[in-house]
């Protein structure tokens, strides 16, 4: 990996292509390109430059590449930094016959040279050199990451963070000094998202401060009267949104809330899910150095090393979506199923949900353990639809590249509605990752492998060939004698000593 540190000054001389000679005009064209398309793994990109000089033009060589760059800038007190980092580099081997045998662009003639790329699943090796605690990370920096910034709609994506890919072309020429230098260049930017299948789910500790998995509260019929019991909500990580391979349609996923109500006594009664709201919080990291870890587990903030780092977060409303929930239910606690008293009395009721009666027994025994409070507990299950607005915004999948990093947090209010009218919020944020399938007429998988159907419409892997049944028999005779160090006694194939 090469990451070029540069002054706040120098960055536009960086980004901005060179343009020495104004006798060269260079133009490349794509085949079958339009501004709003997008590519994806295994996508070809293939076309032609062409080159016209106005006067005769010495040159050394020419070079087409296919460029993905990532670029962040922090803005620090001192001096600001800026880094560069090219992360793909493909050169298209252009063979002599397409140049010119002076090496001479002659004057009023066109020069056409063709190219042919396709976009890979996986980088190479020496795209991330630097240290990476482990492979599961090291194996997240060699995936390729999506555009970010150069979308239509807005991406998230924040000033200080940049990935970018294009088709560069550039005319090379000696100097006074027999030195190759770049005299022009043109670049042709397209857009990105490559396939990304459903990772693992994170392991969350309490040291990672960006997710709230679980949170407690106790519920009051007012602010002075006595408490009625706790809720816990807790959530769990929801399988993944799955963008499509062009990028214009996300399916829905779904979110489990698990609720608990403590109740203090007997007569506390579980509270009313009046219903749940959600949003999705893009946070984009970016550093001035290598990352050596997941940005968004344990605490980004309190990392801080000899790089400078930020986090950009934005976050959009998702739409109101019916919510599916379970009645209350009751299950004994542990202490209710230890004394046997409460067991029995309360072992018929405990999968009924909380509108019904209780026996006498129950409420006479649950009077005397009061101040213990009630040996059960009621629980309740809700399923919480996720759609993402994939028309108002532009999503891009999960990574964690060298520079930059995208994570998004599903952020769900549950609205509980108690006696007397009071309401109560509790917020959970659990991880939500997006990724990017195969479109259905993809010729890979998800793993950036051809697919079967794909290998076997491929003529040049002759698969009927191997799938022929095949017919074993003794070799000829003519066969057998001409075996270097053997030689033919009557009917045997004796070894020359």
């Amino acid at each position: 990996m090469s990451i070029r540190l540069l002054p706040h000054s120098q960055v536009s001389a960086v980004i901005e292509p060179a343009q020495r000679h104004n006798k060269i005009s260079m133009d490349i064209h794509i085949d079958n390109h339009y501004q709003s398309k997008i590519y994806t793994t295994s996508s070809t990109v293939s076309g032609h430059v062409k080159v016209k000089a106005t006067h005769d033009v010495q040159f050394d060589t020419l070079q087409i590449l296919l460029l993905g760059t990532s670029r962040t800038r922090i803005d620090a007190i001192n001096i600001p930094q800026a880094t560069s980092h090219t992360f793909l580099k493909l050169i298209m081997p252009i063979p002599d016959s397409y140049y010119p045998e002076s090496r001479r662009f002659e004057a009023g003639t066109t020069y056409t040279i063709p190219f042919h790329f396709v976009i890979p699943q996986h980088l190479t090796l020496n795209a991330c050199s630097h240290h990476a605690p482990n492979d599961a990370l090291k194996d997240h920096h060699l995936r390729l990451p999506p555009s970010l910034g150069d979308w239509d709609k807005d991406d998230f994506t924040p000033n200080m963070s940049r990935v970018t890919y294009c088709v560069r072309a550039r005319v090379y020429q000696k100097d006074s000094d027999g030195k190759s230098e770049k005299a022009m260049e043109t670049s042709h930017d397209i857009r990105v998202i490559p396939i990304v299948a459903e990772d693992a789910p994170l392991n969350i500790t309490q040291q990672d401060k960006m997710y709230v998995m679980s949170k407690r509260k106790t519920l009051r019929k007012s602010i002075l009267s006595p408490k009625l019991g706790k809720v816990t909500v807790s959530a769990s990580q929801p399988a993944p949104a799955m963008i499509s391979s062009d990028g214009h349609c996300i399916t829905p996923t779904t979110a489990q809330l698990d609720l608990v109500f403590e109740p203090t006594s007997n007569e506390s009664q579980p509270p009313r899910i009046a219903g749940v709201t959600s949003k999705v919080t893009a946070v984009t990291y970016y550093s001035a150095g290598g990352i050596n870890q997941y940005p968004n587990l344990k605490d980004w903030g309190r990392s801080f090393g000899s790089d400078g780092r930020g986090a950009y977060s934005s976050s959009v409303p998702l739409p109101a979506t019916p919510v599916q929930s379970d009645p209350w239910r009751q299950h004994l606690t542990a202490q209710g199923r230890r004394d046997s008293g409460y067991d029995s009395a309360l072992h018929s009721d405990s999968e009924h949900s909380a509108n019904g009666r209780h026996s006498p027994s129950s409420d006479r025994d649950s009077r005397k353990r009061g101040k213990k409070g009630a040996p059960y507990h009621y629980a309740a299950k809700v399923l919480v639809p996720i759609e993402l607005p994939a028309c108002k915004k532009q999503f891009v999948p999960t990574f964690y590249s060298c520079i930059s990093s995208r994570v998004y947090v599903l952020w769900m209010t549950v609205t509980l509605s108690g006696v007397a009218g009071m309401n109560s919020t509790i917020t959970v944020g659990v991880p939500l990752q997006v990724g990017v399938s195969p479109g259905e007429d993809s010729r890979v998988d998800s793993t950036g492998l051809p697919t079967f159907e794909a290998a076997m419409e491929d003529d040049s892997l002759e698969i009927d060939a191997y799938l022929q049944p095949r017919t074993m028999s003794v070799p000829d005779i003519e066969f057998r004698s001409e075996l270097p160090g053997y030689e033919l006694r009557g009917n045997r194939m004796a070894q020359r000593v």
